[in-house]
């Protein structure tokens, strides 16, 4: 989570454009990943130069040619003239970028970006977003994705129609938990992907066994990761971002997930990783059939849900961000789904978690579901954590904290098979199938945890009086004293 310093110097970017009468949030957070991406590109150019002089080769795969030199983000930085940097920007290196997918129509990043617009007019306003932009230290991917999240929470529309950006450590902690696989066979989809964080994270955890394998680096370019979303702007940064991370032809398209044109993709992937929308009702008529037949809502998060059970193929895994609704929901549609997940396939685990793991801008209380598709049942015991700290304060400030119970519910996710059934007085446990059943299939925790009351003992009636004439008496004493000193 971005802190500190690099925190002031976003704030301070987006008050410059702010002042300078770019106001519209999204425009300003556009605009920063378009500049980003053109520093980003140059950064992985001058790895590359260095990489090469230090082994005595000639660079290898270099993304600017002997006359594209002067676009490099180390060269317009470098630049006195504020109108010269904005021609060079705005003409030159700007269309590169929009171009780098291939002719429009060509890739899904060509087609999101042939209608991008560089917006930035001022050269004087340029100039000092340049230099504040390269003050930025971006050299960690994790540090990028959280400069994301930070941007995107300053939305003024953040949450309104349920779309909460995830934290990038949830994300992380759902993709380690889920173990995408380094192998071809292994696709990774978000339905709802936004600024495809979680692909970028599961890309991450398997990005050094792809690419050490010649044989599974074409797979992870082009074929592995997958992501669906109906915002222009997400999916402009989606792709980015998705390209900074080595995956050359993104599949990130404009869909709909829940709407008739999305039913062509059944059983397709084998992992999913989402945080999809909570923004209650949608229209009938724009559901998908084979949807509604499944189970009769409008409410996206019980949509998306049988929607995720429709796009994995049998044997793929998910793990998803849901609000506790979903987990103890009375309704006829909240029962099928849950029913759905522990009778037909494989519920492997619920993770509760705070409700401030959303803050400063969702106070909203949420949990992670895993799950497993079998179309045939699977579910023995299911696996609960009671997660109360995520390594930050739980307040609108989300601080770093000591408390963090993220390692631990990893390390007892990772050894649930040999572990037992736990202690429903702590933090996790297990409970069978059967009792779910039983409870109306309920996935609260605080359905199943155990409460321990400590007995206390208080003094008899009379001692408890006595005590407090004592102090009747000191007090009218007191003011006795006060009175005489007046």
């Amino acid at each position: 989570m971005i802190t500190g310093e690099l925190k002031s110097k976003v704030d301070r970017l987006w008050t410059t454009f702010w002042n300078n009468g770019i106001s519209n949030p999204l425009t300003v957070i556009e605009q920063i990943s378009y500049l980003l991406f053109i520093k980003r590109l140059d950064d992985e150019e001058l790895r590359r130069e260095k990489k090469a002089r230090r082994l005595g080769r000639a660079p290898k795969d270099m993304r600017f040619g002997p006359d594209q030199q002067g676009m490099r983000w180390s060269q317009v930085k470098l630049m006195s003239d504020p109108e010269a940097m904005l021609e060079v920007v705005r003409d030159q290196a700007f269309p590169y970028i929009k171009a780098l997918g291939g002719a429009a129509g060509e890739t899904s990043y060509a087609r999101h970006m042939k209608d991008a617009v560089f917006m930035i007019g001022s050269p004087a306003l340029l100039s000092t977003v340049v230099d504040q932009i390269d003050g930025l230290t971006l050299d960690d991917r994790d540090t990028q994705g959280d400069l994301y999240e930070y941007m995107l929470s300053k939305l003024t529309t953040a949450g309104t129609n349920g779309q909460f950006r995830t934290p990038r450590h949830i994300i992380q902690m759902m993709v380690r938990m889920v173990d995408p696989q380094p192998r071809a066979g292994e696709t990774v989809c978000d339905p709802a992907c936004g600024t495809a964080g979680f692909l970028v994270a599961a890309a991450e955890h398997v990005r050094a066994a792809m690419l050490g394998d010649p044989a599974l680096r074409e797979h992870y370019a082009s074929g592995m990761f997958h992501g669906y979303d109906f915002d222009a702007t997400m999916l402009r940064i989606g792709s980015m971002n998705m390209m900074m991370h080595g995956i050359d032809d993104p599949d990130i398209e404009a869909r709909d997930s829940l709407s008739e044109k999305a039913s062509g993709d059944g059983e397709s992937y084998t992992v999913v990783l989402a945080n999809p929308p909570f923004k209650g009702s949608i229209e009938k008529s724009t559901i998908a059939k084979d949807l509604s037949r499944v189970v009769k809502t409008r409410k996206t998060e019980l949509l998306f849900l049988v929607q995720m059970l429709r796009i994995l193929k049998v044997g793929g895994r998910a793990a998803v961000i849901v609000p506790d609704g979903v987990l103890f929901g009375s309704s006829r549609a909240h029962k099928t789904v849950r029913k759905l997940l522990v009778d037909k396939h494989k519920l492997d685990g619920v993770v509760s978690m705070p409700s401030g793991v959303f803050k400063p801008y969702a106070g909203v209380s949420t949990a992670v579901l895993l799950f497993t598709k079998t179309g045939a049942g699977g579910t023995e015991d299911v696996w609960f954590y009671d997660m109360q700290a995520d390594g930050f304060s739980l307040d609108d400030k989300r601080q770093p904290v000591e408390a963090d119970d993220i390692p631990a519910i990893v390390e007892q996710w990772t050894a649930r098979e040999t572990a037992g059934a736990g202690d429903r007085k702590g933090r996790w446990f297990t409970v069978p199938k059967a009792e779910i059943a039983g409870q109306g299939y309920d996935l609260s925790i605080n359905r199943y945890k155990e409460i321990e009351y400590e007995e206390v003992e208080y003094d008899p009636p009379g001692v408890i009086i006595q005590r407090l004439e004592a102090l009747q008496g000191e007090i009218a004493a007191e003011l006795d004293e006060l009175k005489g000193m007046l």
